[in-house]
Order: C-alpha cells, then sequence, then structure tokens
C-alpha cells in the first residue's frame, strides 16, 4: 500500500458551547505548514482536553484517511471538508483501516510509530460537525482512523511517505476489530477480540475492556 501524509492538523484545548453549557476540547484541529515536532505524548501545538479519555502514550496522535472524506461530503451534503475535520492529527491519502492492523509500525519523516486501536468516537465529534447523529454514523461505517503510540520521536511534515515498516502479530485489522467491537453478542466477533488481546501493542484501555466484556460473555 502507498501512503502519503497530506495534512499535519493540531489544537490547543478550548471552550465551546454545547447547547445550554461549555464543554472543552481539542478536537477542532487546524492544519499548519512545515516541520512538525512529534514527542512521547502528542505533537507540538497540539492538546486533548479530556485525559482520561483521549491523549496518554496510547493515543498520543490520530491518523485518519483523507480518501474517506468524499464519503462524509456525500453523506453529510457539504461541498467542502477542511483537513483536520474528523480531529485527525495525521490526514493521509492511502489509509485503509481493511488493510492495516494492530500493532503494525508505520515510519513518517524520522518518527515511528504503532498502531495501538481503532478511534471510538464521542460527542465531540457531534460538535465539531455541528451533527448530533454523526457519532453513531461515523462508527457504523467503520471508518473509524486510528491511534498510535510514539516508538521514536522525531520530525514530521506533510509530503512525508507513510511507511508500514514492522507487521503486528496475528495481522488483525483495525476494521475487523472495530466490527467485532460494535457487535457484544456475537460469538465470532468475541473471538475477534480475544485474538487481540494476544497482540502486544493494543492499547491499555481496549485491553481493560475486552478483558472485562469476555469475562461477562464467560
Amino acid at each position: 500500500m502507498t501512503m502519503t501524509l497530506i495534512a499535519i492538523n493540531v489544537a490547543p484545548p478550548a471552550v465551546v458551547a454545547h447547547g445550554d453549557r461549555s464543554v472543552t476540547t481539542g478536537i477542532f484541529k487546524q492544519s499548519v505548514t512545515g516541520p512538525v515536532a512529534v514527542r512521547w505524548l502528542n505533537l507540538d501545538g497540539d492538546g486533548q482536553a479530556d485525559l482520561r479519555n483521549h491523549g496518554g502514550a496510547d493515543k498520543a496522535v490520530y491518523a485518519y484517511s483523507l480518501d474517506h472524506y468524499a464519503y462524509w461530503r456525500d453523506v453529510l451534503g457539504r461541498d467542502a471538508l477542511p483537513h483536520g475535520q474528523f480531529g485527525e492529527n495525521l490526514t493521509v491519502t492511502g489509509l485503509d483501516e481493511a488493510e492495516l492492523c494492530v500493532g503494525d509500525q508505520l515510519r513518517i519523516g524520522d518518527a515511528r510509530f504503532a498502531i495501538t486501536q481503532p478511534r471510538v468516537p464521542c460527542f465531540k465529534l457531534g460538535i465539531r460537525l455541528a451533527d448530533t447523529g454523526m457519532p453513531k454514523r461515523f462508527a457504523q461505517s467503520l471508518r473509524t482512523g486510528f491511534y498510535l503510540r510514539v516508538l521514536e520521536q522525531g520530525t514530521i511534515e506533510a509530503g512525508n511517505a507513510v511507511d508500514v515498516v514492522a507487521r503486528g502479530h496475528g495481522h488483525l485489522s483495525i476494521r475487523t476489530l472495530f466490527d467485532a467491537y460494535l457487535k457484544p453478542d456475537d460469538p465470532a466477533a468475541l473471538r475477534i477480540l480475544a485474538r487481540a488481546l494476544e497482540i502486544p501493542e493494543l492499547s491499555t484501555a481496549w485491553r481493560a475492556h475486552i478483558t472485562e466484556r469476555l469475562a461477562r460473555r464467560a
């Protein structure tokens, strides 16, 4: 597969209106130009508001496919969607959740990353797109993108190639895993979730959630 980093998007947390209350979110990413430093927990200029559910080593960077943008323009009836619209740090062409797997290692610039989990959308995606139904549609589409752990700090820039330099244990694709996540009562899905526990790079949060789900079904 051929992948290219098209845009780097960052934002510090900001307070935005949500109904009759305010929420703090870092989802309003904006594209930046030039080299960007990759740190252990984020990209320079980026931040997460809810550190219990976002950020941390397992979710330091979020990548999403530029190839999905045409689908969402059609579904949402939008003429244009700027890069970073889905809260992603990295907008990548050629990114395919059906091909990329948990534990795969990616080289971008002189930084190296490992795929840790699919993205589970929350209500803030609805705020970003002014559409309360968006989180559900996003999940059902299986166009989730994925989170990355930083294995080697470095510098990245739009236009860099995104190279798979190692494959994850068991070759469990992001799409297969997320589809199984959506089927809590399906025995076949539970077997897929059990496979995920064998992948060392699986995020701590997903490992705990899957372990709990399997224990309830035992």
